[in-house]
């Protein structure tokens, strides 16, 4: 170690006023050796913490380390005129309550330490949810809130929170939070004049609003000296009695014996910077999540072919009359975060429902673009909104027909979407097989609403892409069939060597002939060779494998995409028509 890191200059500089996170309480340290010996260091934080009124400022002035820092008893108590204090009150006297814990304290005598516990108001008002070590907010994509340190005894030594969640809460109840806080370093050295202090001196000086004190003492003088030790016992106790009864204490009828020595010989000298400091954390008096002040830092959304944009608050109108374009990637960049699904209502309408509980009613036009009724985009969280805004684009190939079919005209298209079908489909000739054969065509069920977000017509933005979502088919419907039910379908001569969709052909060959099955599986085909493509994207055979899908490519992407997923559940349409049509 140094003279920086004993003297904590640069930690002394730092605030948590101004730090993105703010210790609510820890106690934690990082000890290096034997304290008693050379080579010892240690680094100790401790943290209390308490939210006051601006009625008990003056009061909360005056409270430091030992009245609110970690030594200060958190509990609740039963007063035996029938007063109850309850554990996250924090009372100057007795009865007298003038602040608000945001971390419990509950000591467990039983299985002894203790447990820190976030106050549930906090965690209620910013409908936080604990996930590990954490407490996240799900309506914010699950952005962790608060976050807690566990020591090598499974006990927190830190819980901290963000301080932009800190001060919504704050402000919505009229607090501020003062922290009193101590920082400790220390190392044992051979001798003060060898080492990296041999300038240093004891001293104490007020520092960056707090109070800064060194200290450099012989180890021996630390922990040595004299000590005595007095035992005493009874002598009136007839052990051989079967219920002995002790008489009051007096000289007679008690002994004792006293010890005392000297314990020395440590060697080296220890050297302890130490640092108190008091700090307020204000809030700013807005509390958009808690209290649902209005946000002034929304952005502003294009609204007109020249350019012009509108600010959200503008929009934030049921009654707006306005419609907002925006890149069709924007679905495709919200289904990659947690919370949010898709659904589809037509073949050109559907849903995005996000983390924050909207569903957001969406039409693709023939720009390829996504069109939204403004008053949806403009009612979301400031998050959410700063996302869609970047994908925000100048009106083109205007709204969706299908859109305004059903938000206009009330009168929704009975059209349907392909991903939708697909999944369908596949359900459906599962079902055909369980009906006819007694057999099960997938060796494993599908979790269709993590499946819809890779296979959708949004996946699709370039050639890779492309080959990804063909990918994505062949992983939920070919790598899913059960081979082992197909073998024992199949009539091919060499059953045992075919993959999964070969065997699915031959169960089908058996029924219209080797020609029609080949022909039916064409798309499934064409999607299993463009998947190989994904591996290896300069080979010349994504052409043809393009070919075989049945995928114009001089059309754009997305629509390629909706091609693929069309084609190939059509073929799977087709496998249960022609197995199962004389059944039905």
């Amino acid at each position: 170690m140094d003279q920086d890191w004993i003297l904590q200059k640069k930690e002394t500089r730092r605030t948590f006023s101004k730090s993105t996170w703010v210790p609510l309480r820890a106690a934690f340290d990082n000890e290096k050796g034997n304290v008693k010996e050379v080579g010892y260091t240690n680094e100790f934080f401790g943290c209390g913490s308490v939210a006051f009124s601006p009625d008990h400022r003056d009061i909360a002035e005056k409270l430091s380390w030992s009245d609110i820092g970690i030594s200060s008893t958190i509990g609740p108590y039963a007063y035996k005129d029938g007063y109850y204090s309850t554990i996250d009150e924090y009372q100057y006297h007795d009865k007298e309550p003038i602040g608000v814990h945001l971390v419990l304290e509950l000591s467990l005598p039983v299985v002894g330490g203790r447990q820190w516990i976030l106050t549930p108001d906090l965690v209620a008002a910013l409908r936080l949810m604990k996930e590990g070590s954490n407490w996240v907010r799900p309506e914010e994509n699950f952005v962790v809130v608060a976050r807690e340190v566990l020591d090598a005894k499974g006990e927190q030594c830190l819980i901290e929170i963000k301080r932009e969640f800190l001060l919504d809460y704050l402000a919505a109840r009229n607090l501020a939070l003062r922290l009193s806080y101590y920082r400790q370093r220390v190392e044992n050295v051979t001798a003060l004049e060898n080492s990296e202090y041999s300038s240093l001196e004891n001293h104490q000086e007020e520092r960056d609003d707090g109070r800064y004190e060194l200290l450099i003492r012989d180890v021996n003088d630390v922990f040595g000296g004299s000590w005595a030790m007095l035992r005493a016992w009874r002598t009136d106790v007839d052990e051989d009695e079967d219920a002995p009864v002790m008489g009051r204490e007096n000289n007679e009828n008690t002994d004792y014996e006293k010890s005392e020595g000297i314990r020395g010989g440590f060697h080296g000298v220890r050297v302890e910077g130490e640092f108190w400091r008091d700090e307020w954390i204000e809030h700013n008096g807005v509390s958009n999540r808690v209290r649902g002040d209005i946000d002034t830092n929304l952005p502003q959304f294009i609204v007109e072919t020249d350019g012009m944009r509108l600010a959200s608050a503008e929009l934030n109108n049921e009654d707006v009359g306005r419609w907002l374009w925006f890149r069709s990637g924007i679905v495709s960049e919200l289904l990659g975060l947690r919370g949010f699904s898709l659904n589809w209502y037509t073949a050109e309408t559907g849903g995005i429902k996000s983390s924050s509980g909207y569903s957001i009613h969406f039409g693709i036009n023939t720009s390829d673009l996504i069109t939204i009724y403004a008053y949806d985009i403009a009612r979301l969280s400031a998050w959410e909104q700063h996302i869609w805004a970047a994908q925000n684009v100048v009106p083109d190939g205007k709204v969706s027909n299908e859109l305004l079919a059903a938000q206009v005209k009330a009168n929704p298209a009975s059209t349907h979407a392909v991903e939708e079908l697909f999944f369908k489909v596949m359900e459906l000739l599962g079902d055909g097989f369980r009906q006819n054969f007694s057999a099960s065509l997938y060796s494993h069920d599908l979790d269709c609403t993590e499946a819809k977000k890779h296979i959708s017509r949004f996946a699709s933005k370039d050639q890779a892409s492309l080959l990804r979502l063909a990918k994505e088919l062949v992983r939920v419907f070919s790598d899913r069939l059960d081979v082992r039910e197909l073998r024992k379908l199949s009539t091919h001569s060499n059953k045992d060597k075919l993959a999964s969709n070969k065997l699915l052909q031959d169960v089908l060959a058996q029924k219209v002939g080797a020609d029609k099955a080949r022909e039916v599986f064409g798309p499934i085909v064409g999607a299993y060779d463009m998947r190989v493509g994904d591996a290896h994207p300069t080979s010349s055979k994504i052409g043809d494998a393009l070919k075989l899908a049945g995928i114009d490519d001089s059309q754009s992407f997305l629509q390629q995409g909706e091609q693929l997923i069309s084609n190939f559940g059509q073929s799977i349409w087709w496998v249960g028509k022609l197995l199962f049509e004389e059944a039905e």
